[in-house]
C-alpha cells in the first residue's frame, strides 16, 4: 500500500498544470500523495490557490501571500484582499511570504515592509506561515522574533541551509521544509549533514512543483516538470539521510502536516 503523504508546498496553479491537472492529482494520489496544500504567492494566484482547493475539499488546501518578489506590489488593497483569504477555512496559512535577497527582485526595504504586515496578518487570523527565507537569514530572523510570543508557528519552506540556520529555526518553534533539494548531491551538501538532528517531530516534505525536480528521478521527464507523484523520492532520499525509514519520516510528516495546519484526515 502506498504510503499517506502530504505535500505541504504545490504550485498547482502554475501554467505547467494547465492542460493535466486532473492526471497530477491522480498519479499524486497512486503514489500515496492525496492531501496537498496549494501556494500563493500573490493575490491573485492565492485567489486561484483557494478556487482549486474548494474543487477538492478534503484533499487541497491554500496559502494565501505576496512572495518577497513582489513585494514591491504590497498595497492596503493586496493587505485587505489576503485578510478576507486568511478568514476561510480552506486557507491554512499565510505566505509564501518572507525575504529574498539572493535575487533582490523586489527592493529589499520593500521586502521587509511586505513580510513584517503579513506576520500581523497571519497573526490576527491565527494561521501558521509558509515562509521564504534565500541569502536574508539575519533580517529574516529578525523579522520574525519582533512578533515574540505572537508568532503563530510555521514552516521554513524549501529549507536549503545547513546546522546553524536550522537550529535557529527550531528554537523558534518552526518546522522545517525538504524538498528535492536533497536529492541534489551537487548543491545539499549543507542540508544532507544538518536533517542528521532534525528531529522528527519537526520535519515536514513538499515538492516545490513544478520546481525542484529530484535529480536521483530515473528517467527524468523531457520537460524537467516536478509534480507530487514525486513526493515519496524525497521521502526515500530524506530518509536515507535523517537515519530513520522511509516509512517513519512519512509517519512523521504527515503527522506533523495534519498538526501544524489543522487538516482533515486522509479522504482515502
Amino acid at each position: 500500500m502506498a504510503p499517506d503523504l502530504i505535500d505541504i508546498g504545490a504550485n498547482l496553479t502554475h501554467d505547467s498544470f494547465r492542460a493535466d491537472l486532473p492526471e497530477v492529482l491522480q498519479r499524486a494520489a497512486g503514489c500515496g500523495v492525496r492531501r496537498l496544500v496549494v501556494t500563493g504567492t500573490s493575490l491573485a494566484a492565492s485567489r486561484a490557490a483557494l478556487e482549486l482547493a474548494s474543487v477538492h475539499p478534503g484533499k487541497l488546501w491554500a496559502t494565501a501571500g505576496l512572495h518577497p518578489h513582489a513585494a514591491a506590489d504590497y498595497d492596503a488593497a493586496t493587505e485587505d484582499g489576503l485578510r478576507e483569504l486568511l478568514q476561510h477555512p480552506l486557507v491554512v496559512a499565510g505566505g509564501e511570504c518572507g525575504l529574498d535577497y539572493f535575487r533582490d527582485y523586489a527592493p529589499r526595504g520593500a521586502q521587509r515592509t511586505a513580510f513584517a504586515r503579513q506576520l500581523e496578518l497571519a497573526a490576527a487570523g491565527g494561521r501558521p506561515l509558509f515562509l521564504h527565507q534565500r541569502d536574508a537569514h539575519d533580517d529574516f530572523v529578525a523579522i520574525l522574533r519582533e512578533q515574540g510570543s505572537r508568532l503563530p508557528g510555521g514552516v521554513a519552506h524549501c529549507f536549503t541551509g545547513g546546522s546553524a540556520e536550522m537550529a535557529v529555526y527550531l528554537e523558534m518553534g518552526l518546522h522545517i521544509g525538504i524538498t528535492g533539494w536533497i536529492c541534489d548531491e551537487r548543491r545539499a551538501e549543507d542540508l544532507r549533514s544538518a536533517v542528521a538532528s532534525l528531529p522528527l517531530d519537526r520535519v515536514l516534505v513538499e515538492t516545490d512543483c513544478p520546481y525542484l525536480l529530484p535529480r536521483t528521478i530515473r528517467p527524468a521527464p523531457r520537460d524537467r516538470r516536478n509534480e507530487p507523484a514525486n513526493l515519496p523520492e524525497v521521502v526515500r532520499v530524506l530518509a536515507s539521510f535523517m537515519g530513520a525509514t522511509p516509512e517513519a519520516i512519512a509517519e512523521a510528516t504527515t503527522r506533523n502536516a495534519q498538526s501544524l495546519f489543522r487538516l482533515s484526515a486522509d479522504p482515502r
